[in-house]
């Protein structure tokens, strides 16, 4: 369903709840790597509302090449695919 409706290729958790070690208020961090045609604002937030209603948490959503190349092998050494 979301791979479909915003062309997303591929779609994961980082962070406290990857790890299992989320708090009541933690918000979850998810890495989303887009189909190139559906990289665009208007998507990028539809998608971080939508995971936000179906959460009902704060969702920090990070386009997976727009992460800085020396932050990226932290970032994804922990990340649990979908």
């Amino acid at each position: 369903m979301i791979k479909e409706k915003f062309g997303v290729k591929r779609i994961s958790i980082s962070g406290s709840f990857a790890g299992g070690e989320e708090k009541a208020g933690s918000d979850i961090d998810v890495l989303v790597e887009f189909d190139e045609t559906k990289i665009t604002f208007d998507n990028y937030m539809d998608l971080k509302f939508y995971l936000e209603d179906l959460f009902k948490r704060e969702v920090d959503l990070v386009i997976e090449s727009s992460i800085k190349p020396r932050l990226k092998d932290n970032i994804t050494r922990e990340v649990v695919y979908a």
